[in-house]
């Protein structure tokens, strides 16, 4: 009986947590009062279409599109860099059962996109910026924790400060469905990463990784294929 009231208790504040404003927010954190976090409230997410939002998540982004049953973990940041163009942050768009999990940053900037596909998860300590260029991720890819992913460099010239040099991009990431990266994975700006490939804890990956091998080291070379 009481497992049954805690999860109707749930089910009628994730009903409200879609809403915007300080109701979204405090409907969040009612429902997540008797669920236990991290995966356990994944469960919240598949309640409502709106998915689950957690009150301690920060989304400061004007062009955020979720899909249905999303789910943002604690300590998330959905960031629209405004300093460098104000009239293009880009844009941030989720396909649908996308998960990120704690301590997650997400920014754009620059003209840069995020474009993610359904049922992508990444998990904890990530970094992610889409200046630029896009970073484009498929369906069914499992991003490990502490993983990096940029879009855009800094140029190098003599004769400049570090933090006065243009940024500039070589046209992005894109990375394909069914593709797993590791712990600890780095992607830099104009990588493409196959279909079904998988990226070795610790590798920076700085040039095109084809479908379906196995590809580990600094840089990333292939190792072995899948099939």
């Amino acid at each position: 009986m009481k497992n049954k009231l805690l999860r109707k208790w749930a089910r009628i504040w994730t009903r409200f947590s879609g809403t915007t404003g300080l109701l979204g927010t405090f409907a969040a954190y009612m429902a997540s009062l008797t669920t236990r976090p991290y995966y356990d409230r994944i469960k919240l997410s598949r309640i409502r279409k709106h998915g689950f939002i957690s009150p301690k998540a920060e989304v400061s982004h004007g062009r955020f599109t979720p899909g249905e049953h999303v789910y943002i973990d604690d300590r998330v940041l959905i960031f629209e860099d405004l300093s460098l163009d104000p009239n293009d942050g880009g844009e941030v768009k989720f396909g649908n059962k996308v998960h990120i999990h704690r301590d997650t940053i997400i920014q754009t900037g620059l003209g840069g996109n995020l474009i993610i596909d359904d049922d992508t998860h990444f998990q904890p300590r990530c970094q992610i910026n889409a200046y630029k260029a896009n970073i484009r991720i498929g369906r069914h890819v499992e991003i490990a924790p502490n993983c990096a992913l940029y879009s855009y460099n800094h140029s190098v010239e003599t004769g400049k400060d570090i933090g006065s040099q243009p940024i500039t991009s070589k046209g992005g990431i894109t990375i394909g469905d069914d593709v797993w990266l590791g712990v600890g994975v780095i992607v830099l700006d104009g990588v493409t990463i196959g279909n079904g490939s998988i990226i070795g804890a610790g590798s920076v990956v700085t040039t095109d990784i084809p479908e379906n091998v196995i590809a580990a080291g600094i840089p990333a070379k292939i190792i072995k294929n899948r099939i």
